[in-house]
């Protein structure tokens, strides 16, 4: 890739097609409900679009979509906070299918992530990335921690998980 990459807006659009799942995951993890989950997807896209010129391509597109869409998430990004005016989006950037999935995995899926939603920032974000089948030093690069750093926190987070998802437990 080019030190900066260029992309006009039906070729970010397919770009988020593409990666849509890895946006839908990181506000699943940070958001209550669907409203806030929608909201935090468009800020997300929108972070995207503004940083994908700076994307110098030292990373996998993945990586870098992970560390956009985490720090979104974890800098505070919350409905009901001041957000500076919004940017219009052309009508390409809501073209973007949603994804199907079955009831059963949604309700374990749900299960996990209010389990997951009682832990901290880092650790919603390492435990994400874990599920993704990321490798400790994909994930200490996304996360900006050290890849013995990622194995500590992952046994504490199995442990925390453990609790919390045990019957009873709230």
């Amino acid at each position: 890739m080019s030190s900066e990459m260029q992309m006009d807006e039906q070729s970010f659009a397919r770009l988020i097609a593409e990666h849509q799942g890895i946006i839908h995951k990181v506000c699943g993890i940070y958001t209550r409900n669907r409203e806030d989950r929608r909201d935090l997807f468009q800020e997300i896209v929108l972070q995207l679009w503004r940083s994908v010129g700076a994307f110098r391509g030292d990373s996998k597109v993945s990586t870098w979509m992970y560390r956009v869409a985490l720090n979104t998430a974890i800098s505070g990004f919350r409905k009901d906070s001041r957000r500076p005016p919004s940017e219009e989006l052309s009508e390409s950037f809501f073209q973007i299918p949603a994804t199907e999935s079955d009831p059963e995995f949604e309700e374990k899926r749900t299960l996990l992530y209010k389990a997951i939603q009682m832990l901290n920032d880092i650790e919603k974000a390492v435990v994400m990335l874990h599920l993704e089948e990321k490798s400790y030093e994909e994930i200490a690069e996304i996360a900006g921690i050290t890849s013995n750093h990622v194995g500590v926190l992952l046994n504490r987070i199995r442990t925390k998980l453990r609790k919390l998802m045990t019957p009873g437990f709230s």
